[in-house]
């Protein structure tokens, strides 16, 4: 005989949504239907009720599922935005790995001269991965996305991903460099960047949500890869981007990280997803 439906049952779940940061608006919006669905089905038991619980958890972040486009221009140039920490530059060199296995040339472009350190991660990376790397000493980080996406069209790559550097979005000069970044990628193709995806830590819950909203509003984000979310990490942000919740639209989600490994990046999958969050 499974646990019975009561209040306590809500309030528990209600409890898991939140610790997961889906937030109080996309959790209230989630619990509501979910008490409309157990009185229609007549649902009597916390199995049951967990599972309708993903089924409209996965109704609810399906809009954010949508996998990345290739090969309707060539080079697709993707300019990859995130903060320091969030796993950029190996989000960036896991991309590169998957692209290549997908039979894509990739180019990337050291453009986060910010850090030297990135650029030499990003240079181990492109080692690693058999991929080229455009970059410079110090140097402006604008002109470096625009050599990136001229070599790249000479060099018959598909995929040109370019760095960008990663001062937290308080920083209004970052986010005018990360402007002039894109519009001097359409300097060199006006059709480009292609992508714009901003990687965000699975970890930092509800600041996400601030993240995503000022990247957005500086250069219109057409994507997010969520890193670091195995663990601890439940990631119940989506949920409140999904929501279109605090003043950000839902943008797709085309991949999250789950390990270190280089496979670790994987697909984003509405159901999947659910499942991991709600539990069995």
């Amino acid at each position: 005989m499974g646990v019975k439906v009561d209040d306590a049952l809500f309030d528990e779940l209600e409890t898991a949504l939140i610790m997961a940061d889906a937030g109080v608006e996309a959790t209230e919006k989630l619990l509501a239907a979910l008490r409309a669905k157990v009185r229609k089905e007549r649902l009597e038991d916390a199995a049951q009720v967990k599972a309708a619980l993903r089924d409209i958890l996965t109704e609810h972040l399906a809009p954010l599922e949508k996998k990345f486009p290739v090969g309707y221009a060539s080079p697709i140039v993707v300019m990859i935005a995130g903060v320091n920490g969030a796993g950029k530059t190996t989000s960036i060199g896991k991309l590169a790995y998957a692209f290549q296995g997908q039979g894509e040339k990739v180019l990337l472009a050291a453009g986060d001269t910010f850090r030297a350190a990135a650029r030499e991660q990003l240079i181990v990376w492109g080692e690693r991965n058999n991929v080229s790397v455009i970059a410079q000493d110090g140097g402006d980080p604008a002109a470096v996305a625009f050599d990136a996406v001229n070599a790249g069209r000479a060099r018959g790559a598909t995929i040109v991903m370019v760095d960008t550097a990663g001062r937290l979005p308080t920083q209004l000069h970052l986010m005018e460099e990360l402007k002039k970044i894109r519009r001097v990628i359409g300097k060199a193709d006006s059709q480009a960047p292609h992508e714009v995806l901003l990687v965000v830590d699975g970890n930092t819950g509800q600041n996400a949500i601030a993240q995503i909203r000022a990247f957005d509003a500086a250069i219109q984000l057409t994507g997010l890869v969520v890193t670091k979310l195995d663990g601890t990490a439940k990631g119940g942000t989506l949920a409140a981007v999904a929501a279109g919740s605090q003043g950000v639209r839902p943008i797709p989600v085309y991949w999250i990280g789950v390990g270190e490994g280089m496979e670790d990046l994987q697909p984003f999958v509405a159901r999947e997803f659910a499942s991991a969050l709600v539990g069995d």
